[in-house]
């Protein structure tokens, strides 16, 4: 029988998907179902459903999985945030690892005893130094700031966030009370009008410095100077108000311009024993602990001796490859965005790193270049984004012909794939640790290590 929406079905969970939503079978058919666990037998409505499979809802429990726990978040339902908040934390990392596992077998073709134990984090909540907020006015004329609905624009107003630190919560209130001051207008998604688009809040965890930045459409807003003193005298650490100038019609949430209107251009905070400055665009970990062990995790990966050229591609301010640099003979990062580019070099500098080099270019165009001066780096670093390494970057690194790869990656699929084609190169993968980033989120992160093969297994 074909489902049709507003059924009502009974199905066990059997698995999960990468976004975190249950995974149980009808007829043969996938129905997905967010908010549910594996071991969980549900009653489930049908929201929609097409030839392939069925998404539903929870409509009762009927037996409850053994990892099953109540979520400690009001809005957690609701939010586009966690969605493991109501698993234990140790089906969690299970979850986890598996779909890394998976991925390797089945995306990349390799043995599952390449997957390393996951590493866990110590502090499951409060770990985001980085928080990006929309913001809207709800039906009542109240200002809200939080996080979009599960893929919608749907703004859930959220004054305490469990993956925040809590003075996130007093900035937020601080925030709410200038917006009653100086009424303005929030951005709107869908006709592109508004002033308001985004709070956005970064924070040093070790040296306690906050920067709060204004995310607008145009270049400045009523109340700037207002909002900088209400910061001040109420924010214990508040080193910087930014106004980021953001009038495409895109979501992408920050624009290239920025102004500062109290304080620094950046903050600072230490990571691995050094010191970096961050400034709004800069990449920098969004977990400082977990982005500490995930560093040496990589270091251990690459061997380095004083011997060591090292190439760090997708180098972000440098944090990876400076953190490495006093073990090699030389470093060279290459980064596309100049303002990280000019927050590396400063970061060098405040460290008294005097071996590295930092490019400002396309990864493919600079590792190509550095490939046609002369540079036979013995290590290549790299951290792409999700959509991981074009084939064209691929032939290149395979080309520099370095002794060992490190591949650092927030997304296990295109990890796999890229270790593949690094295989068709010359290239065997030793070792895959994964790291949990972002507790209670989906989202896992890996540390990959491929070596020549000619030169043998380590």
């Amino acid at each position: 029988m074909a489902l049709k929406k507003n059924d009502i079905i009974r199905i066990e969970i059997t698995g999960m998907t990468s976004e975190g939503s249950g995974v149980g079978r009808y007829d043969g058919m996938a129905v997905f179902v967010a908010s549910s666990a594996i071991g969980d037998i549900i009653n489930a409505r049908i929201i929609k459903t097409s030839k392939t499979y069925a998404i539903g809802k929870i409509e009762e429990i009927i037996t409850a999985a053994p990892a099953r726990t109540q979520p400690d978040c009001p809005v957690f339902k609701s939010c586009g945030g966690c969605v493991y908040r109501h698993i234990s934390y140790a089906e969690e990392l299970n979850i986890k690892r598996r779909r890394v596992t998976d991925a390797i077998t089945r995306i990349g073709g390799l043995s599952d005893e390449l997957v390393g134990e996951i590493i866990g984090a110590d502090e499951t909540d409060h770990y985001r130094n980085k928080a990006q907020l929309p913001v809207g006015i709800d039906s009542g004329g109240r200002y809200t700031a939080g996080f979009y609905a599960y893929h919608s624009y749907r703004i859930i107003d959220c004054e305490s966030c469990a993956l925040q630190p809590a003075v996130f919560s007093d900035i937020c209130a601080v925030f709410r009370e200038w917006c009653k001051l100086f009424s303005p207008i929030p951005y709107n998604e869908t006709s592109n009008k508004g002033l308001l688009r985004h709070l956005y809040i970064r924070y040093g965890e070790a040296s306690g410095e906050i920067m709060v930045c204004l995310v607008i459409n145009g270049d400045k807003i009523d109340g700037e100077q207002e909002l900088a003193n209400m910061l001040s005298k109420r924010i214990k650490g508040f080193k910087s108000l930014i106004i980021n100038s953001n009038t495409k019609k895109t979501n992408v949430i920050l624009g290239e311009k920025c102004r500062t209107v109290y304080g620094s251009d950046y903050i600072t905070d230490i990571l691995c024993g050094l010191r970096f400055r961050i400034s709004p665009l800069s990449f920098y970990q969004v977990n400082r602990t977990q982005a500490e062990r995930l560093y040496s995790i990589a270091a251990e990966y690459a061997q380095l001796t004083d011997r060591d050229t090292l190439i760090d591609l997708y180098c972000g301010t440098g944090t990876i490859g400076l953190t490495m640099a006093k073990r090699v003979k030389k470093l060279i990062g290459v980064e596309i965005i100049p303002q990280a580019i000019e927050n590396a070099e400063e970061n060098a500098a405040l460290n008294g790193i005097k071996n590295a080099e930092f490019i400002c270019g396309d990864a493919a165009n600079a590792a190509l270049r550095l490939k046609q001066r002369g540079e036979k780096p013995t290590v290549i670093i790299v951290d792409p984004p999700r959509k991981g390494l074009n084939s064209e970057l691929i032939d290149t690194i395979a080309s520099l012909s370095p002794n060992r790869l490190v591949y650092v990656s927030c997304d296990c699929a295109t990890l796999a794939r890229d270790l593949k084609l690094f295989a068709e190169k010359g290239y065997s993968t030793l070792k895959i640790t994964p790291v949990d980033m972002f507790p209670r989120t989906a989202h896992v992160e890996c540390v990959a290590v491929m070596k020549k093969a000619e030169t043998g297994e380590a």
